[in-house]
């Protein structure tokens, strides 16, 4: 039987719940030697807490294992003034395959995609969901005026964002910020619980190969 749209958001909660909660049970090992490696690789916490845009342009806090340097802002902005190449590649990404402020683990952790595994609690607290838009930084929506999410913010803010969604399947970080944010919207405008199970379903593959992520 098909879930209708006004039943939508109950089970979209509901399977966030019971799939977030079955995670984290079933990782619990994983996420303690990730912590480990962490504090043995550099000096810092063990999380990274950063400023997102939620559902409806709410601030949210979400969580990630630390993969960078404590001095990760000095070291990204003495690398773009000193080489164009690596501007050029931030201007269109937002992202850089040899990120010059990631720890040792950490080039890791995003490799597999294994520091987003915290953002599960971000699900059970009801921040974020399993799926939807990538969560953006709130300078995308305030300070960068030509930003493409100024153009979609009144569909891509519309709903919570997700630890996967259409982009990710599609590319992640091989396409561009604009591309990101189109696919977003995308997403939003086609969503339904089924939907999301074939995300996920198609996610599962990419991140054991770890294709795409950075």
């Amino acid at each position: 039987m098909a879930i209708r749209k006004q039943t939508y958001p109950f089970f979209k909660r509901l399977f966030d719940i019971i799939f977030s909660l079955a995670f984290v049970i079933l990782f619990l090992p994983i996420y303690l030697m990730i912590a480990l490696l962490i504090k043995l690789d550099s000096r810092g916490p063990i999380f990274y807490v950063g400023k997102r845009l939620g559902k409806g342009q709410k601030h949210i806090k979400t969580y990630k294992f630390r993969t960078m340097h404590l001095d990760a802002e000095e070291r990204l902005e003495e690398v773009l003034r000193n080489d164009p190449k690596i501007k050029k590649e931030w201007n269109v990404y937002q992202k850089l395959q040899e990120d010059p402020r990631c720890t040792t683990i950490g080039k890791f952790l995003r490799k597999t995609s294994l520091d987003e595994f915290p953002q599960f609690f971000n699900v059970l607290k009801g921040d974020l969901s399993v799926v939807g838009p990538r969560p953006h930084y709130i300078y995308e929506l305030e300070e960068k005026e030509s930003s493409p999410l100024k153009k979609y913010a009144h569909n891509v803010l519309s709903v919570k964002p997700g630890i996967t969604g259409l982009w990710q399947i599609s590319g992640r970080s091989h396409l561009s910020y604009k591309d990101r944010v189109k696919l977003d919207n995308l997403y939003c405008k086609k969503q339904s619980f089924f939907y999301d199970l074939y995300l996920v379903l198609k996610t599962i593959p990419l991140v054991l190969r770890s294709h795409g992520a950075v």
